[in-house]
């Protein structure tokens, strides 16, 4: 999908450095991490801001997150994305926990200013800007279904959820003790938030559909047309909101299939990937990110399969 650099060659700096111009000074770090579109989407933008700066990819190994981040300080970088599976080990390893990180959990976003790793979560106030921007609505005036509440990704959903206040917050997950300590959990955020926690069960998930506006997959099911169906068939309304955080190079889930033939507006988690990365941005340099470029940047990836 792309090249990158070895955990052993970021930390031999000196070797590589020469090969970027613009100089390397923004990465996405995972394991593995060949596949990550971060680079097509951030480059525009560095560009389109005049920077003089460029982002790159580097495989780092579990265990070395904080070894890493020491180096990236060191060699005068100015942020780091953080992606599976470091975003729960990058918060162990930051020196300024942003509060928001801390009540998601995770950090995805480094933010190296004066040589202090400062560290923040994209993924709620992505999640929030996706939904305004493909629904015009906003996640606290909706009765939200995340699928998948036991993992990070529907933690950082469910909190966000609870954060804004929406009325009604139904966490469903395979397993129902995986989810137990997050649903006492947000349930204490908002006063305005009823917060129900039921098995991933057929009868259960339809049983609460006529008391949902949107539904959010946080999980990774839908990558492939064998996996598991996520919602039982024909239980989608033209009303319902569907919120994919899967995407697809060209083709479509079969959840937004299934959203499309109810006559549901949905939207897939490209949207997401580029919302994060605009609010990485704005972390690392201020002011808006250009969203456009950053948006042309990520679809001609996906469409030339880069």
């Amino acid at each position: 999908m792309g090249d990158f650099l070895s955990f052993d060659e970021l930390m031999n700096w000196d070797a590589v450095a020469g090969r970027f111009t613009p100089p390397a000074r923004l990465a996405v770090i995972g394991d593995p991490i060949a596949h990550s579109r971060s680079p097509q989407m951030h480059n525009p933008a560095l560009r389109a801001r005049g920077i003089d700066a460029q982002y790159i990819r580097v495989q780092v190994p579990v265990g070395q997150v904080s070894q890493a981040f020491r180096q990236f300080a060191r060699r005068g970088f100015l942020g780091v994305n953080i992606t599976i599976p470091h975003k729960f080990e990058a918060l162990d390893a930051v020196d300024v926990l942003d509060p928001l990180a801390r009540q998601l959990g995770a950090v995805n976003t480094l933010a190296i200013r004066d040589g202090r790793l400062h560290g923040h979560n994209s993924d709620g106030p992505g999640f929030l800007r996706s939904v305004r921007e493909a629904f015009g609505m906003e996640v606290k005036d909706l009765r939200v279904l995340v699928l998948g509440a036991g993992g990070g990704a529907g933690r950082a959903v469910a909190v966000q959820c609870a954060l804004e206040g929406c009325p009604r917050l139904v966490l469903a997950n395979r397993t129902v003790s995986k989810a137990e300590a997050l649903a006492a959990e947000v349930a204490g955020l908002s006063p305005q938030t009823t917060v129900v926690l039921i098995p991933w069960q057929d009868a259960a998930v339809a049983a609460e559909l006529s008391e949902i506006d949107l539904i959010v997959n946080a999980t990774s099911l839908g990558m492939k047309d064998e996996d598991a169906r996520l919602l039982p068939a024909g239980v989608l309304e033209g009303r319902h909101l569907v919120f994919d955080m899967v995407y697809r190079a060209g083709g479509t889930t079969p959840l937004l299939a299934d959203a499309k033939a109810a006559g549901a507006r949905s939207v897939d988690g490209l949207t997401l990937l580029l919302h994060q990365g605009a609010i990485s941005f704005e972390h690392w340099f201020g002011g808006r990110a250009p969203i456009e470029e950053m948006r042309q940047g990520l679809h001609n990836a996906v469409k030339s399969g880069q």
